[in-house]
């Protein structure tokens, strides 16, 4: 399959019990990751398939829902046909530093995902 999903994260207004949930249910183990004034990012990955991360903003686009991600080879030019597809973009070219660089938007039935550019 061309662009598969490559990462889910989890936006929670309750990180500790989301982990302890996903923890119990799938065995999964986490990965603490300081934001700084963001707060932790907690990182998991399962024995097959995408990993991904939980955490906890409030006034993110994405609150209280899993967001996947796609990989792209180029972001722009993946992030400029959706939009020109119909989607809406709600957050364009955000570094992760080290990792990658992600746009996130709405698909035409207003579906989020998030399109991912790794790191070279």
């Amino acid at each position: 399959m061309a662009n598969p999903f490559v990462h889910m994260e989890l936006n929670t207004p309750d990180q500790a019990k989301a982990k302890s949930f996903y923890g119990d249910l799938f065995g999964w183990t986490f990965e603490e990751m300081d934001m700084g004034p963001a707060g932790t990012y907690s990182t998991f990955k399962p024995d097959n398939g995408p990993g991904g991360g939980i955490f906890s903003i409030p006034d993110a686009p994405t609150a209280k829902a899993w967001l996947p991600y796609i990989g792209v080879e180029n972001l722009k030019s993946a992030t400029d046909k959706a939009i020109s597809l119909g989607a809406k973009l709600l957050m364009r070219d955000q570094e992760v530093p080290g990792h990658g660089w992600f746009s996130i938007l709405t698909d035409p039935t207003g579906a989020t995902i998030a399109l991912w550019e790794s790191k070279k």
